[in-house]
C-alpha cells in the first residue's frame, strides 16, 4: 500500500497518538529572535527526510563535481524575520495640534491642544496622546486608545504611507493638523520614499500665554499679607532665644526663660527653664504662643479691657524679628526680658536673612565654685577596692565595668616566666615557680613546679588575681605590670620574694612588639638571656646571613653552616 496515493481508506491511522502539537519555528535567543528548522512532524513524529530509508550510498569519487570543478561558494541565505518581529517597538511620532471652542468663557474663546501622533509599525495602529500640563483645568494623557483607525465610511484605515507633514487628520470627528515629526519618522519616510513637506511650527495656547505675562497696571492697594505663602515657607522655623527675667530689686530673684518667635505667624511663647531645687512649681507656659504687643498700655480709656481682648485694630505696632536682638530688654506683659543668647539657626537667620549680626552671647549669671566630691571612705579589705566602693555610688551597688577593649585585643595572650624564691632558709634554695601574666585581665598567677625530694608539694601558689606592689595603699593600689617581669627583677608576692630568672620566647616576641613600655635596657638583657640559652639561634643564625649577603659576601660563605662556625 506504499504506492497508494493519500486517500481516505488508503492508510492506517495510528490510535495511540494523542499529541497533534506543531514544532514552533522561532526561538528566543539572548532577546532576539532566531528562526530554526524543525527536526519533527506533527505530534513529534520523525520526518519522512531524516529516515534511514531515504539515506543512499553514493559513491563520492564518480559522483562528486567539486573533484572535477572545485568547490561551489555558499552564500548565507538572509535571516526571515516576520513582520512583527522587524517592526517591533519602532513607532513614528508626529507633532500635532488641534483647536478646542469655549463658548461659555469670557477670558478666551478657543484653545489650542497640543498632541502626538504615534504610529505603531508593527500593527499598523495609532493612538494620540497629549502632553501633561500644569494647571491646565481639563483631562490629558490618552485621548484615543490604540488601534487601528478608519479613514471614514470607506471602511479602509488610516496607513502609514497616507501620513505626511502639514496634512489634516480626522480622527473620530476631531480634525488634526500635522506640524512636524521626529528624526525617525523623517528617515524612515525618506527611506521608503515619501517626499515630506515642509516643517511647521506647533503654535501655542493664547490662554497659556497669557497666564505667564506679568500684569499691565500694577495693584494700587499695598502688599497682601498671604499667610498661606507664609505657612508654607517658614512652617517649622522657629527663632529660639536665652532670656532672664530679674527680680533681684524687689526681693526676687532672677530666673531664665526661653523665647520662641514662630516665623510662619509672628507668635511669640515664653517658656520656663526648670531648674533642680529651685523652689518653684513647674509650668508648661509662661505665656502662650499668641502675637505680643509693643506697648501693652497703649488702649483708649473707654476700651473695655476687663473682658475684651484688644484686636489687630486696637494695637498700632507687635514685636517683630528686628527686636530681638542680644543685649536687649523687651518689655512683655509688665516683665523685663534680658535677652542673653540665641542658638545657631538663630543667628544665621539674622546674618543671612536680615543682614544682622547677633553679638555674642553674655555672661548673666554667677559662675558658682565647683563643689568638690565627698571623699570616699578607706578601704576595709574585703574584696578589691574597685568593688567596695560601688557601695558608695548607690543603694545598689552594681559591679565595677571591665576594660573590655583589653581583652578583646588580648584574649588567650599570656606571658610566662620562670623564678626562685630569694631564699634565707637552706631548704627553699632548690624550690622552682613559674609567674604567668594575663594580657587580657592583668591577673598573676605563681605555680610551684614539682621538684624531687624536695619536702614541698607542687601546685597553685598563688591564685590568679591582680598582685599590689609592695608599699601602695589600699585605696588605691598600685598593680604590676609586664614592665615589671624583667630578668633579675625581685617580685613581691605578700612578702614572698620571686627573682625572675627566665623568660619563654613569647615574652621576648611581645617585648620587641611593645618597646615603648619596656624600654631598650630590658630588651637586651632578656634578648643576651635567650641566645645563652640556646632559644634564638636559628633567628641570630637569620639575622647573621642577612647582613654578610647585604655587606657583599660570597653566596657560599652566607649559608647557615658558616655562619654558625663563625
Amino acid at each position: 500500500m506504499e504506492g497508494l496515493p493519500l486517500l481516505p481508506g488508503y492508510y492506517f491511522k495510528d490510535v495511540t497518538q494523542t499529541n497533534f502539537n506543531v514544532s514552533h519555528y522561532f526561538d528566543v535567543k539572548n532577546g532576539y529572535a532566531v528562526d530554526r528548522k524543525p527536526d519533527y512532524s506533527i505530534g513529534k513524529t520523525p520526518l519522512d527526510i531524516n529516515s534511514v530509508r531515504y539515506h543512499e550510498d553514493v559513491d563520492s569519487i564518480r559522483f562528486d563535481p567539486s573533484l572535477i570543478y572545485g568547490r561551489t561558494k555558499t552564500y548565507k541565505l538572509p535571516t526571515f524575520k516576520p513582520h512583527f518581529v522587524e517592526y517591533d517597538k519602532k513607532c513614528l511620532t508626529f507633532r500635532a495640534f488641534f483647536k478646542q471652542t469655549v463658548p461659555e468663557s469670557p477670558a478666551e474663546h478657543m484653545r489650542i491642544r497640543q498632541v502626538n501622533i504615534i504610529y505603531f509599525l508593527e500593527d499598523d495602529s495609532i493612538t494620540v496622546m497629549e502632553p501633561v500640563i500644569q494647571n491646565a483645568g481639563y483631562d490629558q494623557g490618552r485621548l484615543v486608545r490604540r488601534a487601528r483607525i478608519p479613514k471614514g465610511e470607506s471602511g479602509q484605515f488610516w496607513y502609514w504611507k497616507d501620513l505626511n507633514v502639514g496634512i489634516d487628520l480626522t480622527m473620530y470627528g476631531i480634525t488634526y493638523h500635522i506640524c512636524n515629526c521626529d528624526a525617525f519618522t523623517q528617515e524612515f519616510l525618506l527611506s521608503q520614499g515619501v517626499e515630506l513637506n515642509a516643517m511647521e511650527e506647533v503654535p501655542q495656547d493664547p490662554y497659556l500665554l497669557s497666564r505667564h505675562d506679568p500684569p499691565s497696571v500694577l495693584p494700587r492697594s499695598g502688599p497682601v499679607d498671604d499667610k498661606l505663602r507664609r505657612f508654607l515657607e517658614y512652617d517649622g522655623k522657629v527663632l529660639r532665644f536665652f532670656a532672664v527675667w530679674d527680680e533681684r530689686e524687689k526681693g526676687g530673684e532672677m530666673r531664665p526663660y526661653v523665647i520662641h518667635y514662630y516665623l510662619a505667624d509672628d507668635t511669640v511663647d515664653i517658656a520656663e527653664v526648670k531648674t533642680p531645687n529651685s523652689g518653684h512649681d513647674s509650668f508648661p507656659k509662661l505665656l502662650n504662643k499668641m502675637k505680643v504687643p509693643k506697648n501693652w498700655r497703649d488702649v483708649s480709656s473707654d476700651y473695655p479691657s476687663i473682658y475684651l481682648e484688644r484686636s489687630d485694630e486696637e494695637v498700632s505696632e507687635y514685636y517683630q524679628p528686628r527686636d530681638f536682638i542680644v543685649g536687649n530688654t523687651l518689655f512683655i506683659m509688665a516683665r523685663r526680658f534680658l535677652i542673653y543668647d540665641c542658638d545657631s539657626f538663630t543667628r544665621r537667620y539674622y546674618s543671612n536673612c536680615l543682614k544682622i549680626e547677633q553679638p555674642p552671647a553674655m555672661k548673666v549669671f554667677e559662675e558658682k565654685p565647683a563643689i568638690p566630691p565627698p571623699p570616699l571612705p578607706p578601704h576595709i579589705g574585703i574584696g578589691a577596692p574597685e568593688d567596695t566602693v560601688q557601695s558608695c555610688f548607690s543603694f545598689l551597688p552594681k559591679p565595677p565595668k571591665k576594660d573590655v577593649l583589653r581583652y578583646v585585643i588580648n584574649a588567650g595572650k599570656k606571658l610566662r616566666y620562670t623564678a626562685m624564691l630569694d631564699w634565707v632558709h637552706p631548704e627553699d634554695k632548690e624550690r622552682q615557680f613559674t609567674i604567668e601574666y594575663n594580657l587580657g585581665t592583668g591577673e598573676v598567677l605563681v605555680q610551684e613546679l614539682k621538684v624531687p625530694n624536695s619536702g614541698f608539694v607542687a601546685g597553685r601558689f598563688l591564685r590568679p588575681m591582680r598582685l599590689p606592689k609592695p608599699g601602695s595603699t589600699t585605696d588605691n593600689p598600685d598593680f604590676y605590670t609586664p614592665a615589671d617581669f624583667n630578668i633579675g627583677s625581685i617580685v613581691d608576692v605578700f612578702r614572698h620574694r620571686f627573682k625572675i630568672t627566665g623568660a619563654d620566647l613569647a615574652v621576648y616576641h611581645y617585648m620587641e612588639a611593645n618597646p615603648e613600655k619596656f624600654g631598650e635596657e630590658a630588651i637586651r638583657s632578656l634578648r643576651a638571656h635567650m641566645v645563652r640559652t640556646g632559644l634564638l639561634n636559628e633567628e641570630v643564625r637569620d639575622r647573621a646571613a642577612y647582613d654578610l649577603r647585604h655587606q657583599g659576601c660570597p653566596p657560599a660563605l652566607a649559608t647557615g653552616n658558616n655562619v654558625a662556625t663563625m
